[in-house]
């Protein structure tokens, strides 16, 4: 079954643009809501203040991610420097569950001794929060569908706006009601969304700098295709990863009939062509073995023997 790995890109410049952008407003932002938490005595701002302050490093990181990224291979980096993104994204996610593990603890320790908190400071930057949240995420949100590094940005983003909201309502029944244990609690809510985003969304990250199989592609269906092809008996040491983000690759060993071997080149461009048009994998590294010569007991993933695999040493 055909795979689409196509995406909606932006142009480079005016993304690092949009990108830029952020950065300066999260970091006014930052400054602002820590001044404003610390006077007003509200974690709740304090909180929304270090969720904006790990946006603005994230967007910091995702700028030279991007950078970086568009370098071309070199003797250092033979497959490139795309997967930088990757690191960046998984960076991102982790100080998202420390920061929202953090402010867990400091939620907790508030409910048991709620402060006095001056709940029109809260108000009044919140309401600004929201504006650069918002701001932040219009900007991202057309990135982020090609880029799992502007992914992790959106998502940031996204956060922050629904916590900004949050903190305003916090500060509203502070002011009508004098209810002071909203503060924290909101906190502690701001923090759980946090770490739920982070922990659904850090898998990607790590499964792609394992070098896994991308989770779009049916491993096994691969396979099926590639013992189909005219000219091919079997394959083995399959090796299928994903290289960059939107680029997927292929290696193994391609065990040939008599007559595939006797015509390797054609039988090479077939198996090469429904690589590319069935499975979107354009990069593909084929070792061809002819079946009265084929790698005995050989494991059918890896580089190993099937016997390894089960568990035996040689």
């Amino acid at each position: 079954m055909p795979h689409d790995h196509s995406h909606a890109h932006i142009d480079p410049a005016s993304g690092d643009r949009r990108v830029s952008i952020a950065i300066w407003a999260n970091g006014i932002l930052t400054v602002a809501q820590l001044s404003g938490g610390i006077f007003a005595g509200s974690l709740a701002l304090i909180a929304d203040a270090l969720h904006n302050f790990s946006d603005m490093a994230s967007l910091i990181i995702a700028f030279a991610a991007r950078k970086i990224a568009r370098r071309p291979a070199d003797e250092r980096m033979t497959f490139g420097y795309g997967r930088i993104e990757i690191v960046a994204a998984l960076v991102n996610y982790t100080t998202l569950i420390i920061v929202g593990i953090y402010l867990i603890y400091e939620g907790g320790m508030r409910m048991i001794d709620p402060p006095e908190v001056l709940g029109w400071w809260v108000v009044i930057l919140g309401g600004v929060a929201l504006v650069v949240d918002t701001l932040t995420a219009i900007l991202t949100y057309a990135m982020q569908k090609g880029s799992v590094n502007v992914r992790a940005l959106f998502l940031h983003n996204l956060s922050d706006a629904l916590a900004s909201v949050a903190v305003i309502v916090g500060g509203a029944l502070i002011i009508l009601y004098d209810i002071r244990w909203v503060d924290p609690a909101i906190t502690i809510l701001i923090a759980l969304y946090i770490l739920y985003l982070a922990v659904t969304e850090i898998g990607d990250p790590i499964r792609t700098l394992m070098l896994g199989s991308p989770l779009d592609l049916d491993c096994g269906e691969v396979i099926d295709a590639l013992r189909g092809s005219e000219g091919v008996a079997d394959v083995h040491h399959v090796h299928l990863w994903q290289m960059q983000e939107h680029e997927v690759a292929l290696d193994c060993h391609v065990v040939l009939t008599a007559k595939g071997w006797i015509d390797m080149e054609s039988t090479k461009d077939g198996v090469k062509d429904m690589l590319r048009d069935s499975f979107g994998i354009a990069h593909s590294s084929l070792e061809f073995e002819h079946e009265d010569r084929a790698h005995e007991d050989a494991a059918l993933y890896g580089h190993g023997t099937a016997n390894e695999h089960a568990g035996h040493s040689h």
